[in-house]
C-alpha cells in the first residue's frame, strides 16, 4: 500500500476549480473552502435530477497514478461533504469522501458513467478527525480507500473507469442543503498506482 513517503504534495495553485466556492483562503499550508449553498454533484439515478456545481479543485492526474486528499470531517448538517473527485468529463467521473446522510457521518464513493450510484458506510467515529481519501487509477478500474487519522486504509470501493480517457482529479467539497460549509483541506498528494488490490 502506497504511504504518504511515496506520494507528492500538489500545491493549491495548481488546481482549477470546476465551479468556484464562496470563498477560499490559504492558512498556514491549509486550504479552507465555503461551498455555496446547494452545491451538489449528481446525475439522474433515483432523485431525477442533475447537479454539476460541487467545488472542485482539479488538476491532470497521470494513467495510472494515485490521488489523496486529507481533510478535517468536521461538518455535521445532511450531505455535507468532502474528499476527492476524478473528473474524464461531465458524465465520467467519481467522488469518494465522507458525508453526512440521515444524522451519520458516512464514507462512501459515487460513481458516474451517464447516470450515478452512490455505496455509504457509516464512520460516526471519524467525526471532528483528520480524514484521507485515496483513489487509485490503473487500466479500467479505479480502487478507493479512506482512513482517518494515521489509521490503516480501508476499501471502500473497486469501481469500473474507461480506460486510457484523460482524468483530472483532486479535492472537493459541495453543501446540497445549507450555506455555511467550511472545509479545512490539509494535503493533496499524487503518486504511483497501487501495485495490488490486497
Amino acid at each position: 500500500m502506497t504511504t504518504a513517503e511515496t506520494t507528492e504534495p500538489v500545491p493549491w495553485s495548481a488546481g482549477a476549480w470546476t465551479a468556484p466556492p464562496v470563498a477560499v483562503s490559504e492558512e498556514g499550508a491549509a486550504l479552507l473552502v465555503t461551498a455555496a449553498e446547494g452545491s451538489d454533484a449528481w446525475r439522474h439515478t433515483s432523485y431525477g435530477f442533475v447537479h454539476d456545481d460541487a467545488h472542485a479543485l482539479l488538476a491532470p492526474l497521470p494513467d495510472p497514478g494515485a490521488v489523496e486528499v486529507s481533510f478535517d470531517a468536521d461538518f455535521g448538517e445532511q450531505f455535507d461533504q468532502a474528499g476527492l473527485v476524478l473528473r474524464a468529463g461531465a458524465e465520467t467521473w467519481l467522488k469518494a469522501g465522507v458525508e453526512v446522510s440521515d444524522g451519520a457521518l458516512q464514507a462512501g464513493a459515487v460513481v458516474t458513467l451517464s447516470r450515478s450510484d452512490w455505496s455509504v458506510a457509516p464512520v460516526p467515529e471519524w467525526a471532528g478527525r483528520r480524514v484521507t481519501v485515496r483513489a487509485s487509477r490503473a487500466g479500467d478500474a479505479v480502487t478507493v480507500r479512506a482512513r482517518v487519522d494515521d489509521e490503516p486504509f480501508r476499501l471502500l470501493r473497486v469501481a469500473p473507469f474507461p480506460e486510457g480517457v484523460p482524468v483530472a482529479a483532486g479535492p472537493y467539497c459541495c453543501a446540497p442543503t445549507r450555506a455555511g460549509l467550511v472545509v479545512r483541506f490539509r494535503r493533496w498528494a499524487t503518486g504511483p498506482a497501487d501495485a495490488a488490490l490486497h
